[in-house]
C-alpha cells in the first residue's frame, strides 16, 4: 500500500535535489495531495531504478561499523543513543497502533463473513452468494503475500536515521541528521532562523513545538518561563529531534532588514596564501557571540594601525551562514587598501583581534523556484561563493551555472573548489574566462550566457568591479531579462 511523504522525503528516498522534483511537479510529472504529500507509488512510477541498495543508505550504515572511519563518521551519521531509542519507540508506538487497527478491523470482517455465510446457507438468494463469493475473494487478496514497497522500507529507515522538521507558517522543511541540534541544522540547509549566542544562553532562538518530541542535548543558562513551557516553547539551539517528524512555530528573518546590526570582536585564526595575490583571510567568533548574517552580504573589518589609529576595510562573507562562527574573506592586493597593505605585509597574524561591524548588503538569494546563474570578477567570487553554497543548502534550484572571470593572472584562485562543484554534481556547471578588461569581458560573458541560458527563465547574481558589474547588467537587460530577476553587487 502506497505511503504519502513530504516533497523533501520524496527526494531523499529517490535521490534527486529537491529542486528537481519540484519541477516535476510543476511539469505535471508527479501529483500532490491537498496536504501537499507525493504518493510512494507514484515516486516508483516517475523513478523505477529507486533501489534501497542504490540509494546509498545502506552504505552509510555499513560505514558505521567501520572503525577507520572513527567517532565523528558515527556522530555525523547517526544520532545519540537516547535520541535514537526515542525515536525508535515513536516507531514502536505507531507500529502498536496500526496493529491495533487491523486486528479490529480483522475481527469485523470475520464477523461479517460468517454472517454472510450462514445467510447464504439459510437462503436462496444468489445475492448473498455473490457477497460471500466477493468476501472470500477479498480476503485470499490482502492475505496473500505481497512485494513490499522499497520506498516504504527506506522510508522507515530513514525516520530512524533523521528526522524531518517543518516550521510554521513558512512552510519551510529541513532534515536534522546524526547529532546536529536543530539550530544546527536549520542553519546548514540555509534557513533564516532567528538566534543570538548559539550556546543557551540569550534565548533568541525560542520556538513552539506544535507535533512531535524535542531532546534535550546540550547545556543551556536561558531559563523558560512556566508560561512558556507550558506552551510548548524550547530552544533550538539545546534541543534535537526526539520523534521522525516534527513541527515548529518560529518567525523566520524574511531578508537584511531583519537581521540586527552586530559589533563582535574576532580572533585571526589563519591567514593563508591563496595565490600571488590573494590571501585568504579566516576570523573566528567567540562562542558566545556570533555573526548573525545572510549569504551575499558584506561586513566591515577594523584592526589597530600601526600609528594607533584603527584601519578599516568593508568585505563580502565569502564563506556560508551554517558556519557562523568561522568567516571567510578573500583579500586581493591593493595598496589603495590600507587593510589589504597590513594583510600582505604580515602585519595580521593568527590570534589578532579584529572587530567585525555588520551585516551589510541586500546582495542576497530571493525565493525563487528558477535556475540559478552566478556571474563573478576577481574577487566578486567571494559573495557568489557564499551565495551558491547557500543555494546548495537550500536544495531549491533546479539547475546552478557559474561563470568566472579574472583580470589577473591569479583571478581563479579558488578554480579547483569550482571544478569539484561541477564533477560532484549533475546539475552544476562552471565556466572560467579570462580577459584583461573587465568590460570586454563581461561582454563576452554575456555572448556565452546568450548561447546557453537565454532560452530557460533564470535569475542571474553578478559580483565584481562596477565596469564589469555594469556592463553584464546593461547586458542582461538588452537580451530581456526582467529587473526582478538581475540581482548585483560592487566588490
Amino acid at each position: 500500500m502506497a505511503q504519502w511523504v513530504t516533497v523533501w522525503r520524496a527526494a531523499q528516498l529517490v535521490g534527486v535535489s529537491r529542486g528537481v522534483l519540484q519541477q516535476r511537479i510543476r511539469d505535471g510529472a508527479l501529483q500532490l495531495s491537498d496536504d501537499g504529500r507525493v504518493s510512494t507509488d507514484a515516486l516508483l512510477a516517475l523513478y523505477p531504478q529507486a533501489r534501497l541498495e542504490e540509494s546509498g543508505l545502506l552504505e552509510r550504515v555499513a560505514r558505521i561499523k567501520d572503525e577507520a572511519f572513527g567517532r565523528r563518521v558515527r556522530e555525523r551519521l547517526l544520532p545519540s543513543q537516547e535520541v535514537l531509542a526515542q525515536r525508535l519507540f515513536t516507531q514502536t508506538q505507531e507500529l502498536a497502533d496500526v496493529r491495533r487497527h487491523l486486528e479490529r478491523y480483522h475481527a469485523l470482517v470475520m464477523e461479517l463473513r460468517e454472517t454472510v455465510r450462514d445467510a447464504a446457507r439459510d437462503g436462496d438468494d444468489a445475492r448473498w452468494q455473490r457477497l460471500q463469493q466477493q468476501i472470500e475473494r477479498g480476503l485470499a487478496r490482502v492475505l496473500a503475500t505481497e512485494t513490499v514497497d522499497v520506498l516504504d522500507v527506506m522510508d522507515d529507515m530513514l525516520k530512524v536515521m533523521s528526522a524531518q522538521v517543518t516550521l510554521r507558517p513558512s512552510g519551510h522543511e529541513f532534515t536534522v541528521e546524526g547529532r546536529d541540534t536543530l539550530l544546527q541544522a536549520g542553519l546548514r540547509a540555509g534557513l533564516k532562523l532567528n538566534y543570538g549566542c548559539g550556546n543557551g544562553s540569550c534565548g533568541m532562538c525560542k520556538v513552539r513545538v506544535i507535533a512531535g518530541e524535542v531532546a534535550k542535548v546540550q547545556h543551556c543558562d536561558y531559563a523558560l518561563s512556566e508560561a512558556e513551557r507550558a506552551q510548548g516553547y524550547t530552544l533550538m539551539c539545546a534541543h534535537t529531534a526526539a520523534s521522525s517528524e516534527l513541527v515548529l512555530e518560529t518567525l523566520e528573518a524574511r531578508g537584511p532588514q531583519d537581521i540586527a546590526p552586530q559589533q563582535i570582536t574576532t580572533t585571526v585564526r589563519a591567514v593563508t596564501t591563496l595565490a600571488p595575490d590573494t590571501r585568504l583571510l579566516h576570523l573566528q567568533t567567540p562562542r558566545t557571540n556570533r555573526l548573525r548574517f545572510l549569504a551575499g552580504q558584506s561586513v566591515t573589518l577594523g584592526i589597530a594601525g600601526a600609528g594607533g589609529d584603527d584601519v578599516h576595510a568593508t568585505h563580502p562573507v565569502a564563506s556560508c551562514p551554517c558556519d557562523d562562527r568561522n568567516l571567510h574573506f578573500y583579500v586581493a592586493r591593493d595598496d589603495g587598501d590600507a587593510f589589504a597593505r597590513a594583510l600582505f605585509a604580515g602585519a595580521v597574524k593568527p590570534g589578532q583581534p579584529v572587530t567585525v561591524w555588520g551585516p551589510l548588503g541586500t546582495f542576497v538569494l530571493a525565493e525563487s523556484p528558477r535556475a540559478l546563474v552566478f556571474a563573478a570578477c576577481d574577487t566578486g567570487f567571494a559573495p557568489v561563493k557564499s551565495l551558491i553554497e547557500h543555494a546548495l543548502a537550500l536544495d531549491a534550484a533546479p539547475s546552478i551555472a557559474l561563470f568566472w572571470l579574472a583580470t589577473r593572472p591569479d583571478g581563479h584562485f579558488m578554480a579547483n573548489q569550482c571544478r569539484a562543484w561541477s564533477e560532484a554534481l549533475d546539475a552544476f556547471e562552471v565556466s572560467l574566462s579570462r580577459h584583461d578588461d573587465a568590460r570586454e569581458g563581461a561582454r563576452e560573458m554575456a555572448r556565452a550566457m546568450r548561447a546557453d541560458l537565454f532560452d530557460i527563465d533564470c535569475d542571474f547574481y553578478l559580483a565584481g568591479p562596477e565596469a564589469f558589474v555594469a556592463t553584464l547588467d546593461a547586458q542582461l537587460a538588452s537580451a530581456g531579462v526582467p529587473a526582478a530577476q538581475r540581482f548585483a553587487e560592487v566588490v
